[in-house]
């Protein structure tokens, strides 16, 4: 459990007979954060989806101090859990894994589960160290070690809950790992929904003049500084104590509000969101620490996923909002080198968080690209939809 700072109301109710009343005032108080916090977070969240579902903690095993099994090494040999959300589906549909992006948890796809829900049976997790899930000391050292702690924690899962011919779906850094999961267990993955993916673009193909002026000035330089310090967004909001929480309303409200780009969030919806981010960035640092080891500063990765095209083995779609920062030029380069099928997508009125944005059009998105698993018994194409653009 980790404290943080919350400001609260309060009135003074003991007061000596010679003073005055003091008029309510503001305090700084402390209060817990912890993983039973985000899990209850998580579920006034969840109040908004219609559907039914179930959540609970997939035990994925323990390693004890000193393990050679490299994502659990820890001083505790405590086991760990994978949070999970399950969602009520019809008999035999098909199954799509849900897996968030960096600095995320599950919860963020909250505006999609009722849809994806009546074609398939919805499974969102959060990664290890990161939501609801367990948050193990960190202490990988190369990126071949990352990628270790998320891939094989992710197979671990999957082998408890015996899944396999599934549908995977990643987001951002999410969609990384799913490509990186899918690589390696090829035999599990039907089929692969990269979101705005992370890691298909190279720092010397696809970095802007802008971005090179940038990083040889001396604000690149410091900045470039806290990126191998490891300096993560989290610790921002942790360092800020009280006004962390601030911090994340703001961003929640102007993202995903005044500047959102399709279907802004309503008052409830962004209020919860906010609730449920403030907790899963505040809890303690585990998983957050991989950021320097698979990207360099500016989010290229270092070990680009263009690199291994050719060895693709699953049917794969990208779907981007039309003004995601992520570029989908990388897909498009990926998809020359693929000796499997490859769509991508791209969603107007749309960021990087396209499924929040416009929910709608990325229903459309993956509903068209997944038609088959769907639709088992008409086997020609529908329509595109309209509005979308195929690249």
């Amino acid at each position: 459990m980790s404290d943080q700072f919350v400001e609260v109301s309060t009135s003074e109710s003991s007061q000596s007979m010679n003073q005055e009343p003091k008029p309510p005032g503001r305090r700084l108080k402390w209060v817990p954060t912890s993983t039973d916090h985000i899990i209850a977070a998580e579920k006034r969240l969840l109040s908004v989806v219609k559907t039914g579902y179930t959540t609970e903690q997939v035990n994925i095993g323990s390693g004890p101090p000193g393990s050679k099994i490299k994502w659990f090494r820890s001083s505790s040999n405590e086991p760990r859990y994978i949070n999970t959300v399950t969602f009520d589906s019809s008999e035999n549909s098909p199954t799509i894994v849900l897996v968030h992006g960096y600095a995320a948890s599950q919860g963020f796809f909250f505006r999609n589960f009722d849809t994806l829900a009546s074609k398939f049976e919805v499974i969102a997790i959060d990664q290890l160290g990161w939501g609801g899930s367990s948050r193990p000391d960190f202490t990988c050292k190369s990126t071949e070690e990352t990628e270790a702690w998320f891939i094989d924690s992710f197979e671990e899962w999957r082998k408890a809950k015996n899944l396999t011919n599934f549908i995977l779906l990643g987001h951002s850094f999410g969609g990384y790992m799913a490509s990186k999961y899918a690589l390696k267990h090829p035999e599990h993955v039907k089929h692969l929904v990269l979101v705005g993916p992370a890691g298909f673009t190279t720092e010397s193909e696809h970095s802007s003049e802008q971005f090179s002026k940038l990083k040889s000035s001396w604000k690149g330089a410091v900045m470039n500084h806290f990126w191998e310090s490891n300096f993560t967004p989290q610790k921002l909001i942790r360092g800020l104590g009280p006004w962390g929480r601030n911090i994340v309303q703001k961003y929640t409200g102007n993202r995903f509000g005044s500047y959102s780009q399709g279907d802004p969030l309503t008052e409830e919806e962004s209020k919860l969101l906010t609730e449920y981010i403030y907790h899963t960035l505040a809890a303690k640092a585990s998983g957050e620490l991989c950021l320097k080891y698979i990207f360099s500063f500016g989010a290229f990765a270092r070990k680009p996923l263009l690199e291994s095209a050719s060895e693709w083995k699953v049917p794969t779609t990208f779907i981007y909002g039309t003004e995601d920062w992520m570029n989908f030029q990388g897909a498009v380069r990926a998809r020359k080198e693929m000796k499997v099928p490859c769509d991508i997508i791209r969603v107007p009125q749309a960021g990087h968080f396209v499924f929040i944005d416009n929910p709608s059009g990325f229903h459309e998105a993956v509903l068209y690209a997944l038609h088959k698993y769907t639709s088992p018994g008409n086997p020609e194409l529908p329509p595109f939809p309209e509005g979308l653009t195929a690249v």
